[in-house]
């Protein structure tokens, strides 16, 4: 995340996983529609009733959250105790993993295979899985592939979890960008899981930090009581705007829609252009994760910042250094340039160019 915050902002800059933002005009509220403070308890009323028509969920299955990465840090701490197992997938979203580590877990990985398409395998998560196993992890989409983990594959999943008397903590950010493959939460599978989400991703909302947490009842009270340590209260004009945006998500969706399909035609053209890049095209998300020809891919991000100031995320934070991630979320004039500038610093260091200096976060 330091690197995220500092690193990777640049003038062609295709590291970013989000739609680009939305413009305060599609929610068309003025200054009236907005109050400072208001009853913000154990959950906005007006917000928890949105929230649960959106999901299809009783509203005591639901708990807003400041965003998806608090709501997996509430969700995680709900159930995980300092010395306990948690199984989180391999590759995977950093803050995760530092998140389990900083609860005191004793972390164990599961691998999402590149030559599987980076799904999930329920046999390779059978034979990690231990009597000391508190909590599965997985993104879904997955970050940083793009993947889709199917029902029946979580049917699998919640099978496993039942038998050993575990749960399954599933980061669905992104898995509202499936707009053309309309896909049910995971929560609706059986009470094993614990469901994450939020606005910003997928329509460009980040500014809200509009997260949930889909859990059952029992639990769910538990975790409004652990996020008085936290947020107390959420900011409430970011409430009052969530609302909003939740009545009018068609229209900001179909913004989104359009952005993603006109560039991932341009990502598609790319790809199909670069023999030294392997990779897995989920057809679906904003973000694929190549594996480049040319190995350690630490020289190919820095030669792209140094000369051609473009940003993709390096694979080294995936724990995957051969790979890199590509985000297709950003205005496309900008998109279509950054890729330009990623096939210019490929071909540079195929002909045999100079690299900079490596570049640590």
């Amino acid at each position: 995340m330091e690197w995220a915050k500092t690193r990777a902002d640049a003038r062609f800059n295709v590291a970013t996983s989000g739609v680009s933002p939305c413009p305060i005009r599609e929610l068309g509220v003025t200054l009236e529609d907005i109050d400072l403070s208001g009853p913000s308890l154990y959950g906005y009323e007006p917000l928890q009733r949105a929230l649960a028509k959106k999901c299809g969920v009783s509203m005591d299955s639901v708990v807003a959250a400041v965003g998806t990465s608090l709501a997996n840090h509430l969700a995680m701490a709900a159930v995980v105790e300092p010395g306990e197992e948690v199984l989180i997938e391999h590759p995977v979203y950093e803050p995760l993993l530092a998140l389990a580590r900083y609860l005191g877990a004793q972390v164990t990985r599961f691998e999402r295979r590149p030559a599987a398409g980076f799904r999930i395998e329920p046999q390779e998560i059978a034979r990690r899985i231990s009597a000391r196993t508190r909590l599965i992890v997985i993104s879904n989409l997955h970050n940083p592939s793009g993947a889709l983990t199917d029902e029946p594959t979580l049917d699998a999943l919640r099978d496993i979890a039942r038998q050993a008397g575990t749960r399954v903590l599933v980061d669905e950010v992104y898995l509202e960008m499936l707009w053309a493959h309309p896909t049910r939460s995971a929560f609706h599978l059986g009470r094993e899981f614990i469901v994450t989400g939020s606005l910003t991703k997928a329509y460009g909302l980040s500014g809200l930090r509009c997260g949930w947490i889909l859990a059952e009842p029992e639990l769910t009270r538990k975790i409004w009581r652990l996020g008085d340590l936290f947020t107390v209260t959420p900011p409430h004009p970011a409430e009052r705007l969530s609302v909003v945006a939740l009545d009018r998500l068609e229209r900001i969706r179909e913004r989104a829609r359009t952005l993603l399909d006109r560039n991932r035609a341009l990502l598609d053209r790319f790809l199909d252009s670069r023999p030294d890049l392997l990779v897995t095209r989920p057809g679906f998300g904003t973000v694929v994760f190549p594996r480049w020809a040319g190995g350690d891919t630490t020289r190919l991000c820095d030669l792209l910042r140094a000369k051609y100031e473009t940003t993709v995320v390096p694979g080294r934070f995936f724990g995957m250094p051969e790979h890199f991630r590509i985000g297709i979320g950003g205005e496309t004039d900008m998109t279509s340039a950054s890729l330009e500038r990623l096939a210019a610093a490929l071909d540079d260091l195929a002909a045999g160019g100079p690299s900079p200096r490596a570049e640590r976060p």
